[in-house]
């Protein structure tokens, strides 16, 4: 019973967390177009700073900590990958261009066919 009431109060306080970041980033929005009479750059750091602090909100809720995880998994498989050399995707390309080419002419003679063989049938054009 204990760990259902300290789910709801996790679950409480995580909603009230990513309240506080929505909050955050309509308040930061606001406040830039609020202090349009200042400089740019002032309006740009203020908004970064205000977003910095809604992303440490979320990231410090349950759904924050997941994606986290989920992104440091992320960089662990993509440097497991084998990347194609230089050569390999410069003949993938040529062989996708080249069948692009083809099925361009194809399609282009097909047209031209069924144009030429509609016009016979109804004998609109010569």
């Amino acid at each position: 019973m204990a760990e259902r009431t300290d789910s709801k109060t996790g679950d409480a306080l995580d909603t009230a967390k990513m309240v506080l970041a929505v909050s955050l980033l309509i308040s930061g929005v606001a406040g830039f177009y609020y202090f349009s009479e200042k400089l740019l750059v002032y309006r740009v750091l203020g908004i970064l700073g205000v977003s910095a602090m809604a992303l440490a909100a979320v990231l410090s809720t349950a759904m924050g900590r997941n994606l986290q995880s989920f992104l440091q998994e992320s960089r662990i498989e993509v440097r497991k990958m084998i990347w194609p050399t230089k050569q390999e995707t410069m003949q993938a390309t040529m062989i996708v261009v080249a069948l692009v080419f083809l099925m361009g002419i194809t399609l282009w003679l097909l047209d031209m066919f069924l144009f030429w063989g509609i016009g016979k049938l109804t004998g609109v054009g010569s």
